[in-house]
């Protein structure tokens, strides 16, 4: 199965530099500038343990792509995805699988509207990672996960395939066939916790270490949690439980990745993770105070991140 990796960086490069690893046919769609880099210092990670890993991946510019791919492993942020669309089109034909590991929700529409309702699947990563200015991957938590999985639930020949090629690949993947859901979950949690870090400007650990830190922690979690509820996605027992551990303890030194982007000074995905969430909200009739304000704060750093540009 011939995979073309859309997205070099923190998490493409990770996953993507896992299956190259164990002999995948693995190519990187990237521009110039990170080609020249790669095929200089290869693609490098640096795992939790402090592991080193170096692989020499293939990489192509979209002008170089000559026919379809049969998988498409998409991570780019939200904000690109309308460039990343136009530069990886000419590798999809009818029976390409993409596999999007995006934030949110909206870009199954996104690309739904692009190319064929066929050609899209349901994935997320449970992965925390950085690029270093270097373009080193850096893991920053022990966890690496894969799930994906037909939109439509069923168990197909092709997603079969896919599993394949994805099993035994240095990380941990799962076929499921409630990926919807379970991108929802995570939604929540990704939404949770970039609230609770931005708004509040802190790690989960400072945030639960002051007064009303961890009511505050609560309450924003609840709103998201309101939200999908409403859309007719609620939060199972366990994810609930789950998501609440995690972002209220308070010995945590967890960001979320919108809260590291935020304080290097790059773009951050306001759009698609509070801008949509927050929209679905008002159309349901809910109050989300502070998933309206974290999306105002935010709003106004990218306005002003763009005037000094």
């Amino acid at each position: 199965m011939r995979i073309l990796v859309v997205g070099a960086g923190s998490v493409g490069g990770f996953f993507g530099a896992r299956l190259v690893a164990v002999g995948r046919d693995v190519t990187f769609l990237v521009r110039e500038k990170r080609a020249q880099q790669l095929h200089r210092a290869g693609l490098r990670i640096v795992g939790f343990d402090g592991s080193h890993s170096t692989v020499a991946p293939k990489t192509i510019t979209a002008d170089k792509i000559d026919g379809p791919y049969d998988a498409i492993l998409l991570a780019v942020k939200t904000y690109s995805l309308e460039a990343a669309m136009q530069d990886f089109a000419a590798a999809v034909g009818p029976e390409t699988m993409i596999l999007p590991l995006l934030n949110g929700m909206r870009h199954l529409d996104q690309l739904s509207a692009r190319f064929d309702t066929n050609n899209v699947i349901g994935g997320l990563s449970h992965v925390s990672t950085d690029l270093d200015s270097e373009g080193v991957v850096k893991q920053l938590a022990h966890f690496e996960d894969l799930v994906y999985g037909e939109l439509s639930g069923a168990d197909t020949p092709r997603i079969r395939a896919l599993a394949a090629e994805l099993n035994n690949a240095g990380f941990q993947d799962e076929l499921v066939f409630n990926v919807e859901a379970l991108m929802w979950e995570k939604w929540v949690m990704l939404s949770s916790s970039a609230v609770i870090t931005c708004l509040l400007r802190g790690s989960i650990g400072a945030v639960i270490g002051v007064p009303q830190g961890r009511e505050t922690a609560l309450a924003i979690i609840a709103e998201c949690a309101a939200v999908a509820n409403a859309e007719g996605h609620p939060m199972s027992e366990a994810a609930m439980e789950f998501t609440i551990k995690r972002l209220t303890a308070a010995d945590s030194k967890f960001t979320a990745s919108m809260y590291r982007d935020l304080t290097k000074g790059a773009p951050v995905e306001v759009d698609n993770v509070f801008g949509d969430l927050l929209a679905r909200g008002i159309a349901r009739g809910l109050e989300t105070p502070n998933l309206r304000a974290a999306y105002v704060q935010l709003g106004v750093y990218m306005n002003s991140r763009a005037a000094k540009e």
